[in-house]
């Protein structure tokens, strides 16, 4: 049975993880006859927002601990994650892709990768594993596999003119669609980048992990 780990950014689309796509990730990976794990970094958040006001909150929070909420508790720390147990892997969106596994929403293409996201996800391509990455988590496309790597996040001019600058080649992309770097094993959607309602980011999402799960094999 293919096992996917699938690495979460904490709970929340404006601070962490989007819970649509991260559900539907889990949900298609299931549908597909996939085992999966859930991993988070044990880090602080970037920030708390409140996402009734959009407003900063004066609190701190938990990247793993606000993870465990969209997963019942079924996550580890992504520290403890073997990459040898794994035959793929898959990052969904939301913000805390932008602002806790990495910083590419303050620092654009100067940004920095996480240090345990970044080790494993080169060592899953080290070994030839597929990645599937959602939403705004291409951003960390070039970094990871470096130049000249196929990646989208649909058609936002601005966020893909930083992906091209880091050295990425960006592919303009439906939010039904998805595009793969065959080469390299890579494979992104744009979901709630373009998505203006769940149906249309569960297609994307949908056919990005058939997509994993294929080269897995």
């Amino acid at each position: 049975m293919t096992k996917v780990a699938v690495i979460l950014s904490g709970c929340g689309v404006y601070d962490g993880a989007e819970i649509y796509e991260s559900v539907l990730t889990l949900l298609a990976l299931e549908q597909e006859g996939c085992e999966y794990q859930a991993f988070a970094p044990d880090i602080p958040q970037a920030h708390v927002i409140n996402h009734l006001t959009g407003e900063v909150m004066d609190e701190s929070r938990q990247v793993l601990v606000e993870a465990a909420r969209i997963v019942r508790g079924n996550i580890q720390d992504l520290a403890t994650a073997n990459p040898d147990d794994f035959d793929a892997l898959i990052l969904p969106g939301g913000y805390g892709a932008a602002k806790n596994l990495c910083d590419f929403a303050f620092k654009g293409a100067d940004c920095t990768i996480q240090p345990e996201v970044l080790r494993f996800c080169k060592a899953m391509a080290a070994q030839g594993k597929p990645l599937g990455f959602i939403c705004i988590a291409p951003a960390m496309i070039p970094q990871i596999f470096g130049e000249g790597t196929k990646a989208t996040i649909g058609t936002d001019a601005e966020t893909a003119a930083l992906i091209e600058q880091m050295g990425g080649t960006h592919v303009s992309c439906p939010v039904d669609e998805f595009v793969i770097d065959e080469e390299r094993k890579v494979v992104s959607t744009p979901a709630y980048m373009l998505a203006g309602k769940i149906s249309e980011a569960a297609t994307g999402i949908n056919k990005l992990v058939k997509t994993v799960v294929r080269l897995s094999k």
